[in-house]
């Protein structure tokens, strides 16, 4: 009976990028909901900074992911169009490459050029790709999905810190910002590690240590701030 093994390789591209725009969503809009309040301000004040940090913040990600990824795409176009070049320059040469690649794998040199053989038969440019130059469909650049899947995910963690200083006193609004952040990281971490296969324990301290660090930071400095201003 044959069974079918889960993998999780197929869900790093997204994954990566939706995890990380989660975390930057929660803790950007939450720290600097959090060092404004601690500034002591007005609530239109901090809700006026928790928007506007959250939608600079989802375009930034967008942008910087677009353009990531997509200079990585290039270099893998690029790497694809010079062995595309050279497969119909010196096929030989190129056959042989690759049958040097599966040897040092540990095939025997006879099998090794037969494997090659065969695999350049059916498809040479994708056999180059992915045991030569390392691209496969698991791996390769997508530019607009990363974007698009950093900006979602940035709106989607941002959006619960920014709707916590609607109704949330202002006198514990940090406490309160600190609290719900910690948990909304901690699931992120939570779902992130359990997406992808890996110890969720060490997933979720992880981000929560760091969450912390980040957000005690701009509360003290908004605190001297708002107390140099006043």
């Amino acid at each position: 009976m044959i069974t079918t093994e889960n993998h999780f390789m197929d869900r790093v591209g997204w994954l990566r990028a939706a995890v990380l725009g989660a975390n930057d969503g929660i803790l950007s809009t939450a720290s600097v909901i959090i060092g404004v309040a601690a500034a002591e301000t007005s609530r239109q004040a901090i809700i006026l900074a928790g928007l506007s940090a959250l939608v600079a913040g989802a375009l930034s990600m967008a942008a910087g992911e677009y353009v990531s990824v997509s200079s990585q795409a290039d270099l893998e176009s690029a790497d694809l169009a010079r062995e595309r070049e050279e497969l119909r320059t010196m096929p030989e040469e190129e056959l042989k490459e690759l049958a040097s690649i599966y040897e040092k794998r540990g095939l025997p040199a006879e099998l090794a050029m037969q494997v090659a053989q065969s695999l350049t038969a059916h498809n040479a440019l994708e056999a180059h790709a992915r045991d030569e130059l390392g691209i496969n469909d698991f791996t390769k650049a997508r530019p607009l999905q990363a974007a698009m899947a950093s900006a979602a995910s940035f709106l989607a963690g941002g959006i619960f810190p920014l709707l916590l200083t609607f109704i949330a006193p202002l006198h514990s609004m940090v406490i309160l910002e600190y609290m719900a952040a910690i948990l909304f990281l901690g699931f992120s971490g939570y779902f992130a590690a359990r997406s992808g296969g890996a110890p969720i324990a060490k997933a979720v301290v992880r981000i929560c240590v760091w969450g912390t660090i980040a957000m005690a930071l701009t509360a003290v400095i908004g605190y001297i701030f708002g107390t140099k201003i006043a």
